[in-house]
């Protein structure tokens, strides 16, 4: 008996190495493959606060509204320089002493982990463009460590500003527009390469930044 077994030891190995690789294979196929959801306004998954009214009815394919502002260089800065690309919006402005430190640490974060990844982008808009200038934004960005050609910081016409934020990102409180208001949200929206929301993060809880990461990695794969 000891020696039928010795004598057919190599194949045993061998075929219980091939039995795992098959199990691996069929596990694999049989695996849901994990995709992002696409948000839309009228979908779940959303705070009905944050849907602008002039959007809740849109059921499907909402996209991020064309857009032209300036970044922390003077350059014009539009949805074609994000064609092609995921990318991670948030708002945010310079003089903010609360939780938009803690979200540009975030972004910074983010900047550090996909600096070699030419598929992502960051896109930060003041919500002060009025105070925001360029200069301004430059300076902040080189006491930051924004690296241009990672990341743009924007400033421009506030109503488009805040229209993008409300009614494109929905990451805002749906509020008439006044030129009085302030928007101030801790949300970071995932963009896909067609311009769809595929995400929300809080900006400000370390625990989302990481979901975030991980989740760039499953869209890009998608």
């Amino acid at each position: 008996m000891l020696q039928f077994f010795a004598k057919y030891k190599f194949l045993a190995i061998v075929l219980l190495v091939l039995s795992v690789i098959i199990i691996s294979v069929i596990y694999t196929i049989l695996k849901p493959k994990e995709i992002l959801p696409v948000y839309q306004p009228s979908g779940s998954g959303l705070n009905p606060e944050l849907i602008d009214s002039t959007v809740q009815y849109v059921r499907k394919y909402h996209t991020i509204a064309d857009f032209s502002l300036t970044n922390q260089n003077g350059t014009n800065v539009t949805q074609q320089d994000y064609e092609g690309k995921i990318y991670v919006a948030d708002f945010f402005f310079t003089t903010c002493q609360t939780i938009c430190p803690v979200m540009t640490d975030h972004m910074l974060e983010i900047q550090q982990e996909l600096k070699n990844d030419q598929e992502v982008l960051l896109l930060s808009h003041t919500v002060m463009p009025e105070t925001d200038s360029v200069h301004i934004l430059k300076k902040y960005a080189l006491e930051k460590g924004v690296n241009d050609k990672k990341w743009n910081l924007v400033t421009g016409d506030k109503k488009q500003i805040y229209d993008l934020a409300r009614k494109s990102y929905l990451a805002a409180k749906d509020n008439p527009y006044n030129e009085y208001d302030l928007i101030h949200t801790e949300n970071f929206v995932l963009v896909d390469k067609k311009r769809r929301i595929r995400g929300f993060y809080d900006g400000t809880d370390p625990e989302a930044i990481s979901k975030l990461l991980e989740d760039i990695k499953l869209l890009k794969a998608e």
